[in-house]
């Protein structure tokens, strides 16, 4: 089932870039990891998809790319029905990319520049097309230095990144990132989420899933939290503003929202600071408030 929290509603069919409606999934001897989902993507909207391990995030990941067929239900892009068939997967895989948590999963050319190229190749696309594809998510992603190297020779973290220009390259609405940062210490999250906000800038909506709810809590705009397969969609105030719906996740209230709240104090009086100036920032100016009030 699907949940709608707080005042959000899900954008009309014009602004919505892909969706679930009412999908049950599974597979042999778990039948039900999914069940009755419905599930809204807006054009230009950052959605985190946000649970537990095991909790059904990459099958919802999967059913969104046309990867895992549901049972029931259908996973709706542009205003049709995608069909599971070799055409219909075809067309929504132009306009859907997922890349896997583990890169070495989607990549296995010689080179980075083979690596990134082989999608658009498949395509039918003309050499010098393929070429500009290339270059354009070399630059992207800031890879056009490794554009020779080996691909066995790449870090952890440069292998995801090439991974999601492959993605790239292949001019996609929406990319789907399953756990894109994790692995990677904290200077390549950076990196990645930075190569995420130029994918944006390209126009393209990101969806991402993660169990880390401060990463979801700074960067996404709605939620979409899966618990044991019912999925609970608002915005990320509300999401992860409800803590028993968090702690029912199995998760951690983000660190900025368990501070506050320890301390006596509304997130929302305090515009839901996200980063340690702003909390900073807000306790600061609240204080100040109450001297002047005295």
């Amino acid at each position: 089932m699907t949940h709608r929290l707080g005042s959000w509603t899900p954008p009309d069919d014009a602004a919505t870039a892909l969706a679930l409606r009412g999908v049950h999934a599974g597979y042999p001897g778990t039948p039900r990891v999914l069940d009755c989902v419905s599930v809204t993507i807006g054009i230009g909207r950052r959605t985190a998809i946000l649970g537990a391990n095991g909790s059904g995030k990459t099958t919802l990941l999967r059913v969104l790319s046309g990867a895992h067929e549901p049972t029931e239900g259908s996973v709706v892009s542009r205003g049709g029905a995608l069909r599971h068939t070799r055409r219909g997967l075809t067309q929504h895989r132009q306009r859907v990319q997922l890349v896997t948590q583990d890169p070495d999963d989607q990549l296995f050319s010689a080179d980075v520049r083979a690596d990134i190229g082989y999608g658009p190749t498949n395509l039918g696309l003309p050499a010098a097309e393929v070429a500009v594809r290339v270059d354009e998510a070399l630059a992207v992603l800031s890879l056009a230095h490794l554009a020779d190297r080996p691909v066995h020779r790449l870090s952890f973290g440069q292998r995801k990144r090439v991974a999601v220009a492959g993605a790239l390259a292949m001019h996609p609405e929406v990319l789907l990132l399953d756990e894109p940062t994790a692995g990677l210490d904290p200077a390549g999250v950076e990196e990645m989420l930075s190569a995420v906000a130029a994918l944006e800038q390209h126009g393209t909506t990101v969806v991402l899933s993660t169990h880390d709810v401060d990463l979801a809590w700074r960067w996404a705009h709605e939620v979409a939290l899966v618990v044991d397969g019912v999925v609970h969609q608002g915005s990320v105030e509300d999401a992860l503003g409800d803590l028993a719906l968090v702690e029912a996740a199995r998760l951690r209230a983000p660190w900025s929202l368990d501070l506050l709240t320890r301390l006596g104090r509304d997130p929302a009086d305090l515009g839901w600071p996200r980063t340690a100036a702003e909390v900073a920032a807000a306790l600061a100016g609240q204080q100040a408030g109450a001297t002047r009030s005295r």
